[in-house]
């Protein structure tokens, strides 16, 4: 499945701002969460993640597509990427961008500049990258990979389905993916368990905060666990639509 969402990034207080990015080149800006601002992106390409660090922000899309601001999202500057592959995620941490796409591929940027490709290990496609514990997480179709540098990855391991978002809480890490699937890690993913979620639903984004894990998907599906991802309630969210991030 592919996904078309608006995407979102809440700056550090250094930056004063938020982001979104979505389809047709689309950037938002706000300073409050309240007035969003429409900026030039300079493509029409569908942009899919977007991050922030080192006083720059980084957004990533179809065709290849690396846009820069070093303005808080004012204006932006498109970047040679080292790939010719749909770029599907990045983020930040350590000093270093890390972006990934499609067929295993990852490149990384210390100021979101200058790109260089790097050996992920495998040719899955990588839907997102997260830097959670210390290190960058990558998941994609059936696959967890993982750096501490951004150069150097190692399979965590490989399930089958579309594995969609992550996160990291209480000793935990917990990912989400196609027809509702949940695993859960506690040695950093050397070993993962295969949760019931209740739901054959995809779910595609996972958050931890005030010790509960919260997963949304399709048809407005909303679990919560507060057991460190163990098991699921679901809730009710007043809506069929996909929910994709929170």
């Amino acid at each position: 499945m592919d996904r078309r969402d608006i995407r979102k990034v809440r700056a550090p207080a250094l930056f004063l701002m938020e982001i979104r990015v979505g389809e047709t080149g689309t950037i938002l800006t706000s300073s409050d969460g309240s007035t969003w601002v429409s900026r030039t992106s300079g493509t029409t390409n569908f942009l899919h993640g977007v991050s922030c660090g080192d006083n720059a922000f980084v957004a990533v899309g179809t065709s290849n597509t690396i846009l820069s601001s070093a303005d808080n999202g004012t204006t932006w500057t498109t970047r040679t990427s080292a790939t010719n592959e749909e770029i599907r995620s990045t983020d930040y941490g350590n000093s270093i961008f890390v972006a990934v796409g499609l067929t295993g591929t990852i490149q990384a940027s210390t100021g979101g500049t200058t790109w260089t490709a790097k050996t992920s290990g495998t040719t899955k496609d990588l839907y997102n990258v997260s830097f959670i514990n210390n290190s960058f997480i990558a998941t994609g179709n059936g696959t967890i990979i993982s750096s501490s540098d951004g150069t150097n990855w190692s399979a965590m391991t490989s399930n089958s389905g579309n594995l969609w978002g992550i996160d990291y809480g209480n000793s935990t890490l917990v990912t989400v993916g196609d027809s509702g699937k949940i695993i859960t890690s506690t040695d950093n993913g050397t070993s993962w368990t295969t949760r019931t979620s209740g739901t054959s639903n995809s779910l595609y984004q996972v958050v931890y905060g005030n010790n509960t894990f919260l997963a949304v998907g399709a048809t407005g599906t909303v679990l919560t666990s507060t057991d460190n991802g163990t098991s699921w309630t679901s809730r009710t969210s007043g809506t069929t639509n996909i929910l994709y991030g929170m």
